[in-house]
């Protein structure tokens, strides 16, 4: 039986999930299973474009910048996406009805985790889009103090990018980029910090994945910071979207 399986997002021709699945369906010997890049202008454009494919549909993942706005669509969320306020992957439940899951909270700790020495101060989290929220419920489990760092201050716990100084920097070891900056092609972006008070302490954390060191990742290599990109967490995150969709 033919299925089809898919990421919904914008400018997603880069897309990791695609060749990752592709590879997957491969290897299991899945021959009718495809993963395609359903790549839309505007979240509006999901009825059509995505849900005319309903009948054969196995599961969906969703990404920037459609993790908040694909919520209303939806059927159903579960309880922790709904803790996040932000969904990534989709199960197709009986009767056409849609449910919302997050596993970038899940594939983001368990990458963590690998690279965490466990004594870090406190986080900043860079960007205040869909992911962000994933990492905060992660930094809330793991008892860590955090605050976003905002180009423009919207809510509590958000500071401004040019508040970032040496005080803040050494209460907050633990930097997660979850940025769309330094993301192919634009890789000398990276965010605005006083990257000079870096330092050994700290752990820089990217959620990127193309290139493998993005600038962000290069400043703290440079300083001797230990670093990670968002790769591990993608293949985590996947996995669970996997486990999801056949349970």
């Amino acid at each position: 039986m033919e299925k089809r399986f898919g990421l919904v997002g914008k400018n997603i021709s880069y897309s990791f999930s695609r060749k990752y699945f592709t590879e997957k369906f491969q290897e299991l010997n899945l021959n009718q299973f495809e993963y395609v890049n359903y790549d839309l202008g505007k979240i509006i454009e999901f009825s059509d474009k995505v849900l005319v494919d309903a009948d054969f549909l196995g599961g969906l993942n969703v990404t920037i910048p459609y993790k908040e706005q694909i919520i209303p669509f939806l059927d159903e969320i579960d309880s922790e996406a709904k803790s996040i306020g932000a969904v990534n992957t989709i199960k197709m439940l009986k009767g056409g009805r849609l449910k919302g899951y997050n596993t970038d909270a899940y594939g983001f700790e368990t990458s963590l985790k690998n690279c965490w020495k466990g004594d870090e101060q406190g986080a900043l989290i860079l960007g205040t889009g869909g992911a962000s929220k994933a990492i905060a419920f992660v930094m809330k489990k793991l008892h860590i103090p955090f605050l976003f760092v905002s180009r423009s201050k919207k809510k509590e716990h958000t500071i401004l990018y040019e508040e970032v100084d040496e005080q803040i920097l050494k209460n907050h070891e633990l930097i997660i980029n979850c940025s769309p900056l330094g993301t192919f092609p634009d890789i000398d972006l990276k965010p605005n910090l006083p990257y000079e008070y870096i330092g050994q302490r700290h752990l820089l954390f990217d959620l990127i994945y193309n290139p493998e060191r993005t600038a962000f990742l290069k400043m703290g290599e440079k300083a001797g910071a230990i670093v990670q990109n968002g790769a591990s967490m993608l293949k985590h995150q996947a996995d669970r979207s996997w486990e999801i969709w056949n349970s």
